[in-house]
């Protein structure tokens, strides 16, 4: 195949999909160039997942022409996107757990002479193709006992050892710690300095701005623009994703902080959590701030009684609740968004309206028969009052946004009357639009007069929206900063262990 000389590795000239009463795509373009780093920004549901899929051969374009290299080229499988020498990197990696980085890497594609497949070459060639990345580690590990960030270097070799041209990469940075983003910065560099083409897709514009060279937005699945990301500043981006300018990212905190609501003392599973003890009063809104592994999430869960604790009591009004299980979290009022929205809040396959209404299906049953007609309202009432955005109550959560399936979830624990809400990562993977949403959501639980907790890993937010931080390391509490002393450098400075001023 002649390369042309343009410059131009992937060309989109109107690429349209539609999808039964949805149009997801609407004439949209996109130019990639050899050896760059093109961001692909939206907000959830805006395309950038459909177009994704086309190119990776998923979803057949129902309109539009694609050019690789110069040639007009149709993308009808996966394998057929492979040949061309175009690779995905999803967020859900596509590894063999029991199987080494090597096998990973040339699954299906072993080196063979009669037949016999020939291991020494195998590991080599995978040794070869780390070192040309710049990426340590033993090729002759099973990647299970890797850790994600690994993985997904695994992935990129994987990527490379097929001789691809364009790399898209899904989020690539969502469950990396600070470091482990780093060092995948480092290898998207690599990249570009060999040609490879890398779409960078992220809801951290942050990201945008240190790692990309041009972006393309796209909005309501139609082609917004494309810029040169070194002309174009985070408020400029923002409207182009939503159409209007941001004018606030966080709303103005403004609830009345009432007695102490949840009280926990002394709290352990023998493992990750270690005698930790703080409370939050109604109205008021904790956040949760650490370095990965430091014990937010494991402490959510013991609160909640989707872990067994050893020690340590929970205290709601006073009154000491007996939460062993989930059924007694919900049955103390306590609502647990979990960070795994897809993997334990919701029931994909399942309609926005049973989604909304199953953890306190007992308040629209009568008789033990279900009421259809109050379902129906209540469901009506969550869409319209949380803005959630869906042709109907009736359709299947798995089609929904990222951000609109977390209101979703959202919608399940204000149905159960949840006194207390702890939500863990409440915007991980959903675009800033949305995220100011969520926000205001948080914002309306609190003064509702319910105590909340959230968990987050983004500094900005955790400042942004709390009224106070409680900050971990290590299974423990290492300090709580209050509003008026919010800093990163205090925050961080507990986090890592060091001396906060």
């Amino acid at each position: 195949m002649q390369e042309n000389h343009d410059g131009n590795v992937l060309v989109l000239k109107g690429v349209c999909k539609e999808f039964p009463g949805v149009k997801a795509l609407t004439d949209v373009d996109l130019t990639i160039r050899r050896g760059e780093v093109h961001a692909l920004v939206g907000e959830n549901g805006a395309g950038k997942s459909t177009l994704m899929k086309i190119l990776s051969g998923a979803y057949k374009k129902d309109g539009g022409t694609i050019l690789f290299n110069g040639r007009e080229v149709e993308i009808g499988t996966p394998k057929a996107a492979e040949r061309l020498g175009i690779s995905i990197i999803h967020q859900e990696l596509n590894l063999m757990g029991s199987l080494t980085v090597a096998e990973n890497i040339f699954l299906g594609r072993q080196p063979r002479a009669r037949g016999i497949v020939q291991w020494k070459k195998m590991f080599d060639d995978a040794q070869a193709l780390f070192r040309r990345l710049g990426i340590d580690g033993d090729v002759r590990s099973p990647v299970g006992e890797l850790s994600i960030a690994r993985q997904q270097m695994v992935e990129i070799a994987k990527a490379v050892s097929v001789d691809a041209k364009v790399v898209i990469m899904d989020e690539p940075t969502s469950s990396l710690t600070s470091r482990e983003t780093e060092i995948l910065f480092s290898i998207i560099g690599t990249l570009k300095e060999q040609g490879v083409a890398v779409i960078f897709i992220t809801h951290r514009l942050e990201e945008i701005f240190r790692v990309a060279d041009r972006l393309t937005v796209l909005r309501d699945g139609c082609y917004i623009g494309t810029r040169e990301v070194k002309e174009t500043t985070k408020d400029e981006l923002i409207a182009m994703m939503i159409g209007r300018e941001l004018t606030q990212q966080f709303p103005a905190r403004n609830a009345e902080i009432g007695e102490v609501c949840l009280k926990v003392e002394h709290l352990s599973d023998g493992r990750r959590v270690r005698d930790v003890s703080f409370e939050v009063r109604h109205g008021e809104v904790v956040g949760f701030a650490g370095l990965v592994g430091s014990g937010r999430t494991e402490t959510m869960r013991l609160i909640f009684g989707a872990d067994k604790r050893r020690s340590g009591r929970i205290l709601i009004n006073g009154r000491e609740a007996a939460v062993a299980t989930t059924r007694d979290g919900i049955r103390s009022r306590i609502g647990f968004v979990t960070e795994d929205r897809k993997g334990e809040g919701l029931l994909l396959s399942l309609p926005v309206r049973f989604n909304i209404t199953l953890v306190a299906i007992r308040k629209i049953q009568r008789m033990r028969m279900l009421n259809m007609k109050k379902e129906q309202q209540v469901s009506e009432d969550y869409v319209k009052s949380l803005h959630i955005a869906t042709p109907s109550i009736n359709q299947r959560v798995v089609y929904l946004s990222g951000g609109n399936q977390q209101k979703v979830v959202v919608a399940k624990w204000l149905f159960s009357d949840s006194e207390i809400v702890i939500l863990d990562e409440p915007t991980r993977g959903i675009d800033v639009g949305a995220k100011r949403e969520i926000y205001e959501i948080i914002n309306r639980l609190a003064s509702e007069g319910k105590a909340v907790i959230v968990v987050s890993s983004e500094m900005e937010e955790v400042m942004g929206i709390s009224d106070r931080i409680i900050v971990m390391r290590e299974g423990e509490v290492a300090g709580t900063v209050e509003r008026k002393d919010f800093s990163q450098q205090r925050i961080t400075e507990y986090a890592v262990g060091g001396t906060a001023s």
